[in-house]
């Protein structure tokens, strides 16, 4: 089974799924970051691919030319799952039509609740009094994808960003990890990932 990890900042959740024992086959990066060192320093082959060859950040950046590189890269690799971890670039068709159903992803709030970014910003100004940790199968709309494990954390009056997004991350360390092996596992028997993931939600002590 061979595992794609695609980062764009300081690797941590990389090195929860290290720490778990994934056996991780590459790393690769829209920019520079700690993320790639992480994958350095465990002899992880680590592909830096600059969003600045393909346009850059904004109007001009060629998404779909940019998409199917990381594409290409992955399947010359011979990569069967892909995890997304922190990975600041949307992707479009061409890695949905390679890796279809096989690309997960990890998002700081309960979906279909405060999809998109600044989720834990949003989960605040609603006041609800749970947030959470989503993993889903990665689409072409923004975290609409299947759902394969949630796990509820509580939101506490004097929480700010910084603390809810901590305990988040804390959670999603654990969590993350345990759903790609447990997705690997299904693809490893021949299974879709979707179908081997029931009673999704789970709630911190």
């Amino acid at each position: 089974m061979r595992i794609a990890v695609l980062v764009s900042g300081s690797g941590t959740i990389l090195e929860a799924m290290l720490g778990a024992g994934i056996d991780v086959s590459v790393v690769l990066s829209d920019r520079a970051c700690r993320g790639l060192d992480v994958a350095a320093d465990a002899h992880i082959e680590a592909i830096l691919l600059e969003r600045e060859f393909f346009g850059g950040y904004g109007a001009s950046f060629e998404r779909e030319d940019y998409s199917t590189a990381v594409s290409d890269l992955l399947v010359e690799r011979q990569v069967d799952l892909v995890a997304m971890a922190g990975f600041g670039t949307v992707l479009a068709r061409p890695i949905h039509d390679a890796f279809p159903g096989r690309i997960l992803n990890t998002h700081p709030a309960l979906l279909p609740a405060f999809p998109g970014w600044h989720s834990v910003e949003q989960a605040l100004e609603a006041k609800v009094p749970v947030t959470g940790c989503t993993v889903h199968l990665a689409t072409l709309e923004m975290d609409a994808g299947p759902i394969l494990a949630q796990v509820e954390i509580p939101v506490f009056d004097d929480d700010t960003v910084s603390s809810l997004h901590e305990r988040i991350k804390e959670v999603e360390r654990e969590l993350y990890p345990a759903t790609i092996i447990k997705a690997a596992a299904a693809l490893s028997q021949g299974y879709e990932i979707e179908d081997q993931f029931t009673n999704k939600k789970e709630t911190t002590p």
